[in-house]
């Protein structure tokens, strides 16, 4: 039996949560779904230009957990843009967290978990 993926934590849930191409009915187009973690690593690593283990620090994972998560964010962008899909940011396994974070109430249990 795998183990149960933990919690990511994000900042925040993205207000635009789809992409298309111009000129392109959304009912001809194919898709491709960002998770909302991938969604974050890409903000935090590309956007806010943050180390790997930054990061990863922030999101609380692994180093080589956020790389993996990053690789498949990206992978999806690419494939997106390249082959004229619309992108679609939706799900995932994650906790929103904002200034007012605490761990205390956070919804975290003792293994992590959501």
């Amino acid at each position: 039996m795998p183990r149960p993926r933990l919690c990511r934590r994000v900042a925040f849930q993205p207000e635009v949560n789809y992409f298309k191409p111009a000129g392109v009915r959304i009912g001809y187009l194919e898709e491709s779904t960002l998770t909302v973690e991938e969604f974050e690593a890409v903000r935090l690593k590309d956007l806010d230009g943050f180390e790997q283990n930054d990061c990863a620090k922030k999101m609380r994972v692994s180093q080589p957990t956020f790389h993996r998560v990053l690789l498949s964010a990206r992978r999806k962008i690419a494939d997106a843009l390249v082959n004229g899909k619309g992108l679609r940011i939706e799900g995932g396994n994650f906790k929103i967290y904002g200034k007012g974070f605490s761990r205390r109430g956070s919804g975290f249990g003792r293994n992590g978990l959501c």
